[in-house]
């Protein structure tokens, strides 16, 4: 048994994340801001602590713990995980994206009496911005588009520092587009997944942004949650980075039709003008992930997608 901190642990992947070590006979606490996360998303029981993962002392105590005996290691998943809030709040979201991962990091090597221990976060597909290399590969050139993936991008980069300079064992994860039961259609942050699924359900129309061929990668959140729990357990050093994705393309007006399709509902699908600066084509390469982990995203689209809708109702 070992003791966790997970960051942003309330919100959609966080939580997931939750029930799979409990399932596994960990403890677990939680440090969050509850700006998008809700704590019903949690079972009974599970301490949260209130505050805001960019506040250096907030981030030490919640590692420290009441007890002062600290803990095994940190998933780190809090975020401003919205395009178009970090470039509204630029400086904001930049706040909790990157200062929020140093103070993460920096606790994470001073809080332990016995010593640094490792911590294991989220980065995203965002860093890579609209490059044509199309599977996109770890080695694939990063051009974020966004601040979000330019803070992103940082996040990675002082995880190197983390590992090399302060002897924190690290390890990141570039999710592509995560979907599954919790997250919130109503949020601004959801992603399509999300919103068409709740309005198919309520049998309300929806608008496709462009033509409805951009392409994307989508990853059902419980394959997510398992290389999280394997990376922790299994430390590598020199602060390796991962896709995290299938490798198989999606388009949004399939995505749409097959939502359509598991619902029972008629498609009421109407289209609009495509949002600027979106990227036509995203999808991962899992190579690395597969030959690190021994497993793959194996949830098919349809199976992970009647999950979702089960859990809207």
């Amino acid at each position: 048994m070992a003791r966790y901190l997970v960051t942003g642990g309330c919100g959609f992947i966080g939580s997931h994340l939750i029930e799979r070590l409990l399932a596994a006979g960990h403890k677990v606490r939680v440090l969050d801001d509850l700006s998008t996360g809700k704590r019903e998303n949690l079972p009974d029981g599970v301490p949260v602590t209130v505050g805001d993962v960019a506040d250096a002392d907030a981030v030490r105590v919640a590692m420290a713990g009441e007890d002062g005996e600290g803990v095994d290691g940190c998933f780190h998943l809090a975020a401003v995980a919205s395009v178009d809030r970090s470039r509204e709040a630029w400086l904001e979201t930049h706040h909790a994206n990157l200062s929020g991962t140093i103070a993460v990091f920096d606790a994470a090597r001073s809080t332990n009496p016995a010593g640094p221990v490792p911590v294991i976060y989220a980065s995203s597909a965002a860093v890579y911005g609209d490059n044509p290399d199309m599977p996109l590969t770890e080695d694939a050139a990063t051009r974020p588009l966004s601040a979000y993936g330019a803070d992103k991008l940082g996040c990675e980069l002082h995880a190197r520092v983390a590992d090399g300079v302060h002897g924190v064992p690290t390890a990141g994860f570039r999710f592509f587009n995560v979907y599954g039961p919790r997250q919130d259609p109503k949020s601004p942050y959801s992603g399509v997944i999300s919103i068409f699924a709740g309005r198919i359900a309520r049998g309300e129309p929806i608008t496709v942004n462009g033509d409805g061929e951009q392409v994307r990668d989508f990853i059902f959140v419980k394959d997510l949650v398992r290389y999280l729990t394997a990376a922790m357990g299994h430390p590598q050093p020199g602060a390796p980075v991962y896709n995290v994705c299938t490798g198989r393309p999606t388009s949004v007006n399939r995505l749409a039709e097959v939502l359509a399709d598991l619902s029972g509902r008629p498609l009421d699908r109407r289209y609009g003008p495509a949002r600027p600066g979106d990227i036509r084509t995203s999808i991962g390469d899992p190579t690395r992930l597969v030959a690190a982990f021994g497993m793959s995203c194996d949830t098919p689209l349809e199976d992970g997608l009647r999950q979702t809708l089960a859990w809207l109702g």
